[in-house]
Order: C-alpha cells, then sequence, then structure tokens
C-alpha cells in the first residue's frame, strides 16, 4: 500500500489538494475527522477551541502521534493500493506514518498567511474565523505539536500562491507522478 500524506498551516491548501486526489479516484482518510468524532463523543459543539482543546487532550493523554495512531486503521479499512491522508500536524505524525507504511510520501502545502486567511473566512466550516489574531493563535498551537519540522520533511512541496486553476494543474501533476511511482 502507497501512502501520501498532507501537511500544511491551515488553509494552505491541504483539503483542496485531498479534493483533487478524491476526483482522481483516490480514497482519502482526514485525521481531522478523527478530533471531530471525539468532540462530538465528548459531547461537545464542534468549534475551533474546541477541536485544539480535544487534540492537545488526546496529543497529551496518548502521545503527540494520537491522532495518527487512530487513523491507521482507518487507512488500512480502503483496501486500497493508494490512499491519501489529510491533515497530519506534527513530525511524530510523520514517523508514524513512514513506520507503518514503506511507501510513503508526504506532500507539504505552503501558502502565504493573507491567503490563508482569506480563505478561512470564506470557507464557511464550522470550525472557521476570520480574524488574524485568531489565525495567528491557531498556527501557534499547531507549530507547537511540530508542524513546522514536519513540513521541512516534506518530499514534496506545492506553493499555493497563485490561481486555483494553478494549483490543481500543479496537485495534478504531483498526484500522477506519485502514483506512478513504484
Amino acid at each position: 500500500m502507497k501512502v501520501i500524506g498532507v501537511v500544511g498551516l491551515p488553509a494552505s491548501g491541504k483539503g483542496e489538494f485531498s479534493r483533487i486526489a478524491g476526483e482522481m479516484g483516490i480514497p482519502i482518510v482526514v485525521m481531522g475527522d478523527v478530533i471531530r468524532e471525539a468532540v462530538r463523543e465528548s459531547g461537545l459543539p464542534v468549534t475551533d477551541a474546541n477541536l485544539g482543546a480535544v487534540a492537545n487532550r488526546l496529543r497529551r493523554e496518548e502521545g503527540m502521534a494520537a491522532i495518527a495512531r487512530r487513523s491507521v486503521p482507518r487507512i488500512r479499512a480502503c483496501n486500497a493500493p493508494l490512499v491519501l491522508v489529510d491533515g497530519i500536524r506534527g513530525d511524530a505524525e510523520v514517523s508514524v506514518f513512514r513506520g507503518e507504511f514503506s511507501h510513503f510520501f508526504l506532500v507539504g502545502i505552503d501558502a502565504p498567511f493573507s491567503d490563508r486567511l482569506e480563505r478561512l473566512s470564506r470557507r464557511g466550516r464550522e470550525d472557521d474565523f476570520s480574524h488574524p489574531e485568531q489565525l495567528l493563535e491557531r498556527d501557534k498551537r499547531e507549530i507547537s505539536w511540530g508542524l513546522g519540522r514536519a513540513l521541512s520533511s516534506a518530499d514534496h512541496t506545492i506553493y499555493n500562491s497563485g490561481t486555483l486553476e494553478e494549483f490543481t494543474c500543479a496537485s495534478r501533476h504531483l498526484l500522477h507522478t506519485l502514483m506512478e511511482d513504484p
């Protein structure tokens, strides 16, 4: 099984990259769904604050790779030759996936702060916001989980600072390349 992991700061384009992969027939496992499920199981509303608090609690109680370890069975359950994992947040998670899957490739998605803030204000997800201070706080939280180290260890990086069409073209090209590599 070949696994492609996606890492990037909030609203960098990870979800769009995953959407493109899905259109190409690649099954997707979203690590954030593990956290959303834990928030709902706790009886809490799905807000950025609750997602962050539950993610921190899981990492504190189960280690920094908690979300990755909870995602591995979901990846295997896809029973597909290629699966994409969206939402890696730290280097400990990358280590789990590299250990579990001999054919693991990490794709970093990078985008300017201003572009990411604009996307968050338009996207309409229940945990989104539009104030720069909120994005700075979320960036800080995710970087504390090892996101910067994970991003710097990416096998491939796409800079998402142009048009959606440019990003889509670059994403499709990279995905085709990874699909063809043995």
